[in-house]
């Protein structure tokens, strides 16, 4: 038998690992199975409320043998800092909230529209350039290098597309406002050659640390393993733990009374960021195939007309687009009409 060569052991090593971490979700769901005798819902119960420790064990598994070591409780600078309770920080994430203003569902018509969902947003959204150390403060973009990340103090230019998302979301009042890297990231992208749609955006002030792409990746991956397992066998009580696991380790990443292992408000708005960047490229591609967008929302939103079918696979993969039902369009399917101006 021919010697495996290095990369083919660590690649060996890597699978055994995930194998071994994902064993850790299938016990704790046969565990909670078993504690409340085959009862689901109560077992469901039990496994949202030991989310966050749990999660938080997959991450120090997942680390073990990570390249990088990490802070954990950074000095945080005052932007990163929430005024009150009820009072959010000063980073704006670019939330999208965009309405086609060519198209309206108080004027009757017969243009079809398909609201689509995106499959585990923020799990994908773990793959993003995240800080690993304490911020350090730079002016212009003395901090803007590709292997830094953090938050930027910037003034974007204006976007004169109306048919497409502002990239930036909806925000109400111009001027310098503080973005994550990954919004960023998006508008450096987008005022490039490749795709030349908008100014570069000017950068004021950072506050950036040396980063890397791949920190949560094994924990991205190992449970978009066992979401896979758990889809094939139609398993909707791990589906549920596994959402519960991804989602509240990124909203209590930040600070939280829930998870005092980590205080990381920058990971957590960069993830957030990840996710609307990530959208807003699936919007572009359905542009560029010949889709009107005509609402982009939240996380996971997006309602496009024309045949989405031959531009994104359906399903419910986190590669995968699905139609999104609710009570007022329950098919996922609606008309609209061309405003009037």
């Amino acid at each position: 038998m021919p010697t495996a060569t290095r990369p083919q052991r660590r690649a060996r090593s890597a699978a055994r690992a995930q194998e071994e971490t994902t064993s850790l979700i299938s016990r704790a769901v046969h565990d909670e199975l078993e504690r409340a005798a085959g009862d689901v819902d109560e077992a469901q119960k039990a496994l949202i409320k030991r989310a966050i420790p749990d999660v938080m064990t997959l991450f120090a598994e997942t680390r073990a043998t990570g390249r990088y070591d990490y802070t954990a409780y950074p000095a945080l600078p005052d932007i990163l800092k929430k005024p009150s309770k009820k009072d959010p920080d000063q980073i704006w994430e670019a939330r999208p909230r965009f309405h086609h203003p060519g198209y309206s569902l108080k004027v009757p018509g017969d243009i079809q529209v398909t609201a689509l969902d995106v499959n585990a947003a923020y799990l994908s959204a773990l793959k993003c350039w995240l800080p690993i150390g304490k911020l350090e403060y730079s002016t212009g973009i003395d901090g803007v290098e590709p292997k830094r990340s953090g938050v930027h103090l910037i003034t974007p230019a204006p976007w004169e597309h109306p048919h497409l998302p502002n990239p930036i979301g909806d925000r109400d009042e111009p001027g310098a406002l503080w973005v994550t890297n990954a919004t960023l990231r998006l508008l450096q992208r987008l005022s490039g050659p490749k795709y030349g749609l908008v100014g570069a955006p000017v950068i004021h002030e950072s506050w950036t640390s040396g980063a890397t792409e791949n920190f949560l990746d094994a924990l991205r991956k190992t449970l978009t393993s066992a979401r896979e397992t758990a889809l094939a066998e139609d398993d909707a009580l791990t589906l549920e733990y596994v959402k519960a696991m991804y989602s509240k380790f990124i909203s209590t990443m930040g600070e939280s009374i829930h998870n005092r292992e980590l205080v990381r408000p920058d990971w957590m708005h960069i993830i957030h960021s990840q996710a609307y960047a990530n959208l807003w490229g699936k919007a572009y591609k359905a542009h560029q195939a010949g889709l009107e967008i005509i609402s982009m929302m939240g996380t996971d939103e997006l309602h496009l007309t024309g045949d989405w079918r031959g531009v994104f696979p359906e399903g419910r993969g986190v590669s995968q687009m699905k139609i999104k039902h609710s009570d007022a369009k329950a098919s996922g399917v609606y008309t609209v009409g061309k405003a009037t101006r």
